[in-house]
């Protein structure tokens, strides 16, 4: 579970002086509907000072508002969605998370996905039971639907804290900041300023006067004008900031959103942004790891898993046959089950966590499938559930083989190539360590592997040698037929298990 870092919180508890640490970045999920937006809104009308020209002129993705002379900062893009796509880049900015339920609907789909997020996270999180203005509601009936989703609250066994509100009327929302404002005291934040700056990009978007624009939320250290700033897709030279108001500010501190001119091209949303420059991203998307064992993943000893499926008969099957792996062997994870098909968030939440997204008699949309390769994600679908779980078993069973390291035992060159019989010869000199006849040769070119093989025949002048050490010229016959060519090199691959 996604539980607050500390101690239960005691609801008379006060929470009114600024501390030294930066303010808290706040982030809303929830299901449609249930009223995240609405929450937004009534906080940033009620605790933001309106100005002469009208108040706030501009949407720039986050804001501050003040509490009882306390700062805090919303993202204002709610949703699981936008919260794990900053995770899936690496820009996790979140120190706390409201989880908004409706009163009358309860815990919901989206709900659930969200949770999924929440606890892959680790976020501490406090939830806003919302429209509690409506008649009949009960709230240890969500309190109930919570702790079935494992979401322990005060009262039922956990220390996760529900405040009752109604966003629409303003009911409850003091008591919902000063309840975030004592979840991040016990988290101790500090303002980093004495560090390079680094930040995470919220927004951003392509203006037909500004240029490109993004909204950056600084992490560490202070934004400047005239800083140089880079994210792995993009660079640039901060030409003006303008804060959450509208109004242009000289600079940006911890927890401080301002919007961004002077990148050379619009930056990706949660992307880290950095006064240092950054490894240039390639354009090609990324690839789906994929071994000849399907679900294993190089360097990860447990396999993480999404699933999706048709129906809630078929998800309990799956699951059951899983949790029977489970037992035999804790490197299966299960974050997140559901009915339905394949979705974006099913997609940023399984790239966020490493996972491995596996649908039963489930679709995969478009855009999931674009995002999925664009992510790295691996999607498998199955209409058999055997076929799944065997899979799963050769994973399981790949994962606890020893690790095989590769080593180098040495280089020689191909100084020319010549014909005997029917054979093609590579005549050879050892420039590093040493050639063996039973060694596995990898051939490259041009710093990249064209082939590999085994040795048939190995000689030097007209006598049969097992070994060419470094210096010693030799000619050789290749096992496979690999097209090699003169000046690429030889390089002899030895093994250890670890």
């Amino acid at each position: 579970m996604a539980k607050n870092k500390s101690r239960t919180i005691e609801k008379g508890q006060q929470s009114t002086a600024q501390p030294s640490g930066r303010p808290p970045v706040v982030a809303i999920l929830g299901h449609v509907d249930h009223g995240k937006t609405t929450l937004l809104d009534y906080i940033r009308r009620s605790h933001v000072a309106a100005k002469e020209a009208g108040g706030i002129t501009q949407h720039i993705g986050a804001y501050q508002v003040t509490h009882k002379g306390r700062k805090i900062t919303f993202i204002d893009t709610p949703g699981h969605e936008a919260f794990s796509a900053m995770r899936a880049r690496g820009g996790s900015v979140s120190d706390v998370a409201v989880l908004v339920v409706a009163a009358d609907d309860g815990v919901m789909p989206q709900t659930k996905e969200s949770i999924a997020h929440l606890k892959a996270a680790q976020t501490p999180f406090i939830v806003a039971v919302n429209k509690m203005d409506l008649p009949g509601t009960n709230i240890d009936r969500i309190k109930k639907q919570l702790s079935e989703e494992g979401v322990l609250v005060e009262g039922f066994g956990g220390d996760v804290v529900v405040v009752p509100i109604s966003a629409k009327r303003g009911e409850g929302v003091d008591n919902l900041l000063e309840m975030v404002n004592l979840v991040a005291d016990m988290q101790g934040l500090k303002e980093e300023t004495g560090k390079d700056f680094s930040g995470v990009v919220i927004e951003s978007k392509l203006d037909k006067f500004k240029g490109p624009v993004a909204t950056v939320l600084v992490k560490e250290g202070v934004l400047r004008i005239g800083d140089p700033v880079h994210t792995k897709s993009t660079t640039g030279k901060v030409k003006a900031l303008v804060g959450d108001e509208g109004v242009p500010v000289k600079e940006a501190r911890p927890s401080t959103p301002v919007e961004v001119l002077g990148f050379a091209a619009v930056p990706k949303v949660g992307e880290e942004v950095s006064s240092k420059e950054a490894e240039t991203e390639k354009v090609e998307s990324k690839k789906p790891i994929e071994t000849g064992e399907k679900f294993v993943r190089p360097k990860e000893n447990e396999i993480r898993l999404i699933i999706k499926a048709d129906a809630q008969g078929s998800l309990e099957a799956i699951t059951s046959s899983l949790e029977k792996l489970k037992k035999e062997n804790q490197q299966v994870k299960i974050y997140y089950s559901d009915t339905g098909n394949i979705t974006d968030s099913d997609i940023l939440l399984a790239s966020a966590t490493k996972s491995l997204v596996i649908g039963f008699n489930a679709n995969i949309s478009n855009t999931a499938s674009k995002l999925a390769s664009e992510e790295g994600v691996l999607v498998r679908t199955y209409n058999i559930i055997y076929e799944l779980i065997d899979e799963l078993e050769e994973g399981l069973e790949a994962i606890s083989r020893p690790e095989v390291k590769e080593e180098i035992l040495g280089n020689a060159e191909i100084l020319k190539i010549f014909t005997a019989e029917e054979d093609k010869v590579a005549g050879c000199r050892t420039i590093s360590g040493r050639i063996n006849k039973g060694d596995l040769l990898a051939i490259k070119r041009d710093g990249k592997e064209i082939g590999r093989s085994k040795i048939v025949s190995m000689k030097h002048r007209d006598s049969n040698i097992n070994e060419a050490n470094e210096g010693e010229e030799f000619g050789l016959i290749f096992e496979k037929k690999v097209p090699f060519a003169k000046s690429d090199i030889i390089v002899a691959m030895g093994s250890s298990v670890n």
